[in-house]
């Protein structure tokens, strides 16, 4: 049996929390490894045995929380565990309780988790250009602050996401962003064809964070559409005609 790959942020360093990919699962077929998407079509029994063992990889024992993701900009405080048929409509979720664990799915978008140590606050986004442009991250990090922590003293972790080098979009989408600040014109490379760009959603979030008033940020630079051994990619499954893709799980939470 295969180890779980976990990937660590030294911005994070000394709280609990991993970027995991699609090595360590026991699915099979198109979603094989350490799928967690529930919206898949992959066994349920697997999925359940695949959470298990990332949440074992991060913190034994704690219990980890997901949400029904929608591609928001909002924000949720968990003090509780909730049933998996429970999950709220957010794309972001925050806490100050020990035994917790905030599980954010991804298969190309930007996850992000965050920490103020000193508040014992944590928090985790979904940040899929959709939300990341709406703000989910500015979200968090309000809801961080109101359970103490302090924007100042936020580290925050951006974790594998599709890369600037795989996201071709079309004028249309560049123009949203052009709109919206013309600056964001910097995340912007000219694509391989014409009308065609190609975007650094990863740069694009970091940005958003600093703009926030956050002074550690770090970037992995894992690009999950390249890298198929180690992560799913909706985007790389949709080029292929696949029906069906695996979802990772990133997870951060405060030890008792």
């Amino acid at each position: 049996m295969s180890a779980v790959e976990v990937n660590r942020a030294r911005a994070l360093e000394g709280v609990a929390h991993g970027f995991l990919g699609r090595r360590g699962g026991v699915s099979t077929g198109l979603v094989a490894g350490l799928n967690v998407g529930t919206g898949s079509q992959d066994d349920p029994a697997a999925i359940a045995e695949n959470r298990r063992r990332a949440a074992d990889a991060i913190l034994p024992g704690a219990r980890l929380v997901t949400l029904y993701q929608v591609h928001s900009p909002d924000a949720v405080t968990v003090l509780e565990p909730f049933e998996e048929r429970l999950r709220p409509r957010a794309d972001a979720l925050v806490t100050d309780r020990p035994g917790l664990l905030l599980g954010i799915l991804t298969a190309d978008c930007a996850p992000v988790l965050f920490a103020d140590r000193e508040a014992g606050v944590v928090g985790a986004a979904h940040a899929g250009w959709k939300g990341a442009i709406g703000g989910v991250t500015d979200s968090t990090i309000a809801a961080m602050e109101a359970l103490g922590a302090r924007r100042e003293r936020i580290a925050a972790a951006i974790g594998p996401c599709i890369a600037r080098a795989s996201y071709e979009v079309d004028d249309g989408f560049f123009r949203r962003f052009a709109e919206h600040d013309p600056a964001n014109e910097r995340f912007f490379a000219d694509g391989g064809r014409a009308g065609h760009h190609q975007f650094d959603l990863e740069a694009y979030v970091a940005h958003r964070l600093a703009a926030a008033g956050l002074r550690t940020v770090e970037m992995l630079g894992l690009d999950t559409y390249a890298d198929e051994s180690r992560f799913y990619s909706f985007r790389r499954a949709t080029h292929r005609g696949e029906p069906d893709y695996g979802r990772q799980v990133s997870i951060i939470g405060l030890g008792a």
